[in-house]
């Protein structure tokens, strides 16, 4: 399910970059009974009613947790998904391009710009997928990478 990637905050329309979109699309889209959704600002992928995916931008401070989390008043794209523990402790998720935001124990964030390595977003994004995933649909994808 396709959605408008539009949301409002206070003074203007802000819009994720559509080539960002795209690339988290070919993923997202692609994994057993994901759907994507319109979230309270920007997008979000889900399996099973759970998030395992949103992406957003953060523009002039908006919205305030983000951009408090990401350590940006922007404009900065980010995308946050989880990940097991003790694995996304690791020092490296803790520094640029990472952030850790306070909501979720096992929740990263992930600034998105040019130097983004797609390869490594894909394997977060089926890790968080995974992880969130009714166990039929982990099993699926596990024999998929076989």
């Amino acid at each position: 399910m396709l959605v408008s990637s539009t949301f409002l905050n206070r003074t203007n329309v802000t819009t994720v970059p559509p080539p960002v979109l795209h690339q988290l699309r070919l993923v997202c889209l692609d994994l057993p009974e994901a759907a994507e959704q319109q979230a309270w600002v920007g997008i979000r992928w889900v399996v099973a009613k759970k998030n395992f995916a949103h992406v957003l931008m953060i523009e002039a401070g908006y919205p305030p947790a983000y951009a408090k989390a990401a350590g940006s008043a922007g404009p900065l794209c980010v995308l946050t998904v989880r990940g097991p523990r003790p694995a996304i402790d690791a020092p490296r998720f803790r520094r640029a391009p990472f952030f850790r935001p306070p909501w979720f124990d096992n929740i990263v964030g992930l600034s998105i710009d040019a130097s983004t390595d797609w390869e490594e977003v894909q394997d977060l994004l089926v890790q968080s997928y995974c992880l969130l995933a009714p166990m039929r649909l982990s099993e699926r994808m596990d024999r998929r990478r076989d």
